[in-house]
């Protein structure tokens, strides 16, 4: 999905957004820091299965999984990390690791960390390592509707 695809679904559903370019980065933390964005903030999306299904799990910059908790909240019996060459494809108009975390718009779940729940901005990549979104968390997750669970933890 192209950036301006995101940003056609955003402005069709009335959404207000602001779009930051910066400088190429290739982590959530550093994609935060170049924007002048607590990690606590910006949402990175982690490819995962989920008894053999692509999902997506959206977590803080600061955050990892915890994949028991995971599976726990989703039901499952397996959660795993899922391999760049099981869905680099599944993206193709976007650079590998810049997914925005819209598995609606992908036929995927999305399951996003309570953290981010309590936010009221979040912001995310938009497809590329160099283009950032912002916008109200209400409004993500009334677009997405992901299953909320606390499977994350902050990094020490």
């Amino acid at each position: 999905m192209p950036i301006q695809k995101l940003k056609t679904f955003l402005d069709e559903n009335g959404i207000k957004f602001v779009s930051i370019q910066h400088s190429a980065a290739y982590t959530a933390q550093e994609v935060a820091a170049l924007a002048h964005i607590p990690g606590e903030l910006m949402a990175k999306t982690v490819m995962v299965k989920i008894d053999g299904q692509m999902s997506m799990a959206v977590v803080p910059a600061s955050h990892q999984i915890d994949f028991d908790r995971l599976r726990e909240a989703a039901g499952a019996k397996q959660v795993e990390l899922a391999c760049e060459d099981e869905f680099k494809d599944l993206f193709p108009a976007c650079d590998v690791g810049a997914m925005p975390p819209f598995g609606n718009l992908y036929d995927m779940p999305v399951y996003c960390s309570e953290a981010l729940s309590e936010d009221l901005e979040i912001a995310f990549s938009a497809g590329s390592h160099s283009e950032l979104i912002r916008l109200a968390y209400a409004d993500y997750e009334q677009l997405v509707q992901p299953e909320i669970a606390s499977f994350s933890k902050r990094v020490p």
